[in-house]
């Protein structure tokens, strides 16, 4: 009996060991969650100021974008638009005339009668949509008119990510180059139109413009690429009908 009452005695101490270690493992935590705390407040504390500034900044930069769309932004935008219909209208009317159209061009580009042309928009407007716009109407009224370097100067300041207008624009600054003689940056323009957005309309026509241009500075391989990929890629569109024979030009030509 007496070897069983010690061998209890023994338990419980080791049990009341264990007890005691664990209260001191919870106190520690404790004193280092509460010292972790009070190092957070007084940083808080310390840093309240700082703090403060930065969020009144914060909503001052909301406020400021928030009110600057909502009353210079938006209405300049309207603004610009509204703008934009009356030298189109002259555009429109040289694009359907059959004789005059330069003249109708100056007068989309300049204006009339007080009101802004497509210059004054580009100029004016130039954080707007419509004073972008205003630059493509610009580049393409240039173009028409076949003063070549102010159409490139325009069309490269529109930007665009339109499935058509975005390629059709870098195919006429291509159209420029071309005809200016410069058929190294015309090749350029036409490889970049034909790949901005991929589609079974742009992407075949200015890889045509491309692969032609290549046969033109006797780049054949790289003409016989151009054609292969609209081969492979637009075989049913209007210059995919017909691109074996460019194929085989090109390949021949080496």
């Amino acid at each position: 009996m007496a070897t069983y009452k010690k061998k209890y005695k023994a338990e419980g101490k080791k049990e009341q060991q264990q007890f005691d270690e664990s209260e001191f493992e919870t106190a520690g935590v404790l004193n280092t969650l509460d010292e972790t705390a009070s190092r957070s407040e007084q940083w808080i504390e310390k840093n309240s100021k700082p703090l403060f500034y930065a969020l009144v900044g914060i909503v001052v930069i909301f406020l400021v974008y928030f009110g600057y769309n909502k009353y210079i932004s938006e209405p300049n935008e309207i603004e610009a638009s509204n703008e934009l219909a009356f030298p189109r209208k002259y555009y429109d009317q040289a694009s359907t005339a059959g004789s005059g159209i330069d003249s109708l061009l100056t007068l989309g580009l300049e204006g009339a009668d007080g009101k802004y042309g497509f210059l004054d928009i580009a100029k004016s407007y130039s954080g707007t949509n419509a004073g972008n716009l205003a630059n493509y109407y610009a580049g393409v009224s240039y173009l028409e008119m076949k003063q070549y370097d102010k159409a490139i100067d325009h069309l490269e300041k529109f930007n665009s990510d339109d499935e058509m207008l975005g390629p059709i624009t870098l195919g006429a600054v291509g159209d420029a180059f071309a005809d200016i003689n410069q058929p190294e940056q015309a090749l350029e323009y036409y490889q970049k139109a034909a790949s901005k957005k991929q589609n079974d309309y742009t992407s075949p026509l200015f890889l045509y413009k491309a692969g032609m241009t290549a046969m033109e500075l006797k780049k054949f391989d790289k003409a016989a690429s151009l054609f292969t990929e609209i081969k492979e890629n637009y075989p049913t569109s209007d210059q995919g009908r017909d691109v074996e024979k460019f194929i085989n030009a090109a390949k021949y030509a080496n």
